[in-house]
């Protein structure tokens, strides 16, 4: 029962990382055919930060089917305690590389 949890979840993790590193790369070439086609600077801050806040809402929508999936799965309090600090640390991931985004569309401008 537990092996078989454990590798329900890495399937899981694994699946929501390649889905998240999709959704990046997507926004990253949306908002460079954009930003070519537009000229002015104020349009492409404001198209840079819709995609930053779309993706971030992505990312939390991802993390919510995550924790239901989980809560329907578990009923170990480990496993439980286990998936929590899984979600913590995705959760910072994300925050950071979002960060990290914000920045560098800073320094472009």
């Amino acid at each position: 029962m537990l092996v078989v949890v454990v590798v329900v979840v890495l399937v899981v993790v694994i699946l929501v990382v390649v889905v998240a590193v999709a959704a990046v790369m997507l926004m990253l070439l949306l908002t460079t055919t954009m930003t070519s086609m537009m000229k002015s600077k104020k349009k492409k801050m404001m198209l840079m930060m819709m995609m930053v806040v779309v993706m971030i809402m992505m990312m939390n929508m991802m993390m919510m089917m995550m924790m239901m999936m989980m809560m329907m799965m578990m009923m170990m309090m480990m496993i439980m305690m286990i998936m929590m600090m899984i979600m913590m640390m995705i959760m910072m991931m994300m925050t950071t590389t979002t960060m990290t985004m914000m920045m560098m569309l800073m320094m472009q401008f």
